[in-house]
């Protein structure tokens, strides 16, 4: 039998399944593997018992593609992917990208833009009134009003545009296995009005007592201050435990955030990645390419969620959260063993890690009973005394993953945080981890120099990034290794003038780093950065806030940094002319 979830009738066929409980619609490929969210919800809803189908990519303009499967029991679930489709579709400069890593052969086109708005609108076409819940990052990142960078304006809920019935956010585990219960019980997905880490629309809000009441997204969007105040007061309540539900008034409706969902226990979090999953994507890619996301997943394992880091530009914080939810050792060293078991496993796991590769069994005391704290923050402007890392443990998950047969390297391919790797608690762990499980670059992101930059992004001012690089260094020269750092910068992000670009550009060379990974800022919905963006205000200050919005200008400063790019020297100059330091030339140009 064909193990995959089905994506044919003739798969519900061989099941002997004549309908479907759940189908979910996705802008990604079917890949059966945990990093892709499509098929991790699909294999939990299929451990309760429920029958799932998924359809993949369809075409949005073909109402059959919708109907492949027939009409599900239960409700249809919709998500753009594991990309909100805009960031998947175009470039920071808004231009068409060239390729999809989560389409077959990488090809571009297979998702459209707005995908949820649009899976959502042919559904409602092909089927009527059917449940409809949406999910994944596009969903959740849009589920207030929000900036949409693509549009340059303010909009509306997301579940409001796409007129869904509910709205999964942040990691939808414990949501959809409720939902999906409940509707099987007999419950109308209208009544459904307390499950935690949703969102849904009523007509009146006088049972919500004690719900926090943000701008109505009429004033937001034209107010900017407005604005900012619906992102701050919102900000606060992404916690689990502290918590409460967010009402903003759309017209004469109102969208209601009830609180997050519950973080997953390492008992639940080891059951999650235990599912049945083929690790593989469907065969009928292969003949077009396979999947290139994919390649790069293949033989990683995923050990922790969640990042306490805060990132003014990430969307962590409002999707896994702050609260770190590790699997047990146990758990990773059995999926290894299963993935080293594969005939095509060449020796080598490419990743052991999460958002954040070095916060594997990071824990605070507070977490459980009290949640993060509202009024500091865990790592910046250093680490909070009161997280404690997982270090000894990581060491020891290392050292029996090497043991296990067919295993002869493990690398840490995600980024890590140079800042959690200066100080004694550190030392056997960076070294352990140069000496075996660098594959000889090593990524962290020290994102700008300037000490006003840092602070708006809230990462470590750049001292401590040049502490790491000498340390780094002198444990890679005690071992006789020749190992590099992959430095990542942004370029555009609200604050950085083009002189601060200059005096980062003047600092790397000084430091004989020529980078070549250089993200272009793209102010994301519902982050901190967004807002600044937009408002060029901080949202928490309220302080004016310079920003790039000029493409033009955000090219000066990209040709700063890779001033070497022959094809740069030109916007180089172009730059030093505006800031009227042409006596700079020599410093990139002998």
């Amino acid at each position: 039998m064909n193990n995959l979830l089905p994506t044919t009738k003739e798969d519900m066929i061989e099941r002997g399944w004549g309908s479907l409980d759940v189908i979910l619609i996705t802008g990604d490929a079917y890949v059966d593997h945990p990093s892709y969210g499509t098929a991790l919800i699909g294999r939990v809803l299929e451990s309760e018992g429920f029958k799932v189908g998924i359809i993949a990519q369809p075409d949005p303009d073909d109402l059959q593609a919708f109907r492949k499967l027939g009409e599900p029991r239960l409700f249809f679930g919709v998500t753009a992917g594991n990309l909100d489709s805009m960031v998947a579709n175009y470039t920071a400069n808004k231009k068409i990208r060239s390729d999809d890593e989560y389409s077959p052969g990488g090809k571009p086109g297979l998702r459209p833009d707005r995908a949820t708005l649009i899976y959502t609108n042919r559904i409602r076409q092909a089927f009527g009134k059917v449940p409809i819940v949406l999910g994944g990052v596009e969903a959740s990142m849009r589920r207030l009003a929000h900036y949409d960078y693509w549009s340059d304006t303010v909009r509306r809920s997301i579940l409001l545009d796409s007129k869904a019935d509910m709205l999964i956010y942040g990691m939808g585990e414990r949501q959809v296995v409720e939902i999906a219960k409940r509707l099987n019980s007999g419950d109308g997905i209208k009544g459904l009005n307390d499950i935690r880490g949703t969102v849904i629309v009523r007509n009146s809000v006088e049972s919500f007592s004690g719900a926090v009441i943000i701008p109505d997204f009429e004033i937001a969007k034209s107010v900017k201050t407005k604005f900012n105040e619906a992102l701050r007061l919102s900000y606060f309540e992404n916690d689990p435990v502290r918590g409460r539900a967010v009402i903003q008034r759309h017209a004469e409706r109102f969208v209601i955030q009830l609180p997050p969902a519950k973080p997953l226990s390492t008992k639940e979090m080891d059951a999650v990645y235990a599912l049945p999953f083929t690790r593989r994507p469907h065969p009928s890619y292969a003949k077009e390419g396979g999947i290139p996301g994919f390649e790069a997943i293949k033989f990683s394992v995923v050990s922790h969620r969640g990042c306490p880091g805060e990132c003014s530009f990430c969307s962590l914080y409002a999707h896994q959260g702050r609260i770190i939810q590790s699997r047990s050792a146990h758990s990773i060293l059995k999926e290894i063993e299963q993935i080293a078991s594969q005939l095509d496993f060449s020796g080598t796991i490419t990743d052991i890690g999460g958002p954040t590769a070095n916060l594997y069994e990071a824990h605070c005391a507070l977490w459980g009973d009290k949640g993060t704290c509202k009024d500091r923050h865990c790592l910046v402007p250093e680490k909070c005394k009161s997280l404690k890392l997982g270090y000894p443990e990581t060491v020891d998950l290392w050292r029996c993953a090497m043991k296990i047969p067919r295993v002869k390297h493990i690398f840490v391919g995600s980024g890590l945080r140079y800042d959690l790797l200066n100080d004694k608690e550190s030392d056997e762990y960076l070294r352990e981890l140069c000496e075996h499980h660098v594959s000889g670059q090593l990524k962290v992101a020290p994102e700008h120099c300037q000490a006003h930059v840092l602070s708006l992004m809230r990462k470590p001012q750049f001292n401590v990034y040049e502490s790491f690089v000498e340390k780094f260094d002198k444990v890679n020269r005690q071992l006789s290794k020749k190992q590099f750092i992959v430095n990542y910068f942004i370029i555009g992000h609200p604050g950085a003038t083009l002189g601060d670009s200059l005096t980062l550009a003047l600092k790397l060379k000084m430091m004989h780093v020529y980078p070549e990974q250089i993200q272009d800022f793209i102010p994301l919905p519902m982050t901190v950065s967004g807002a600044m963006y937009y408002t060029e205000n901080d949202p928490f200050s309220g302080n004016k806030v310079y920003v790039a919005k000029n493409l033009r200008d955000r090219k000066l400063h990209r040709a700063l940094i890779q001033f070497k790019n022959p094809d740069n020297k030109r916007y180089v100059i172009e730059a030093l002319r505006r800031l009227n330091k042409m006596n700079l030339m020599k410093e990139f140009y002998h």
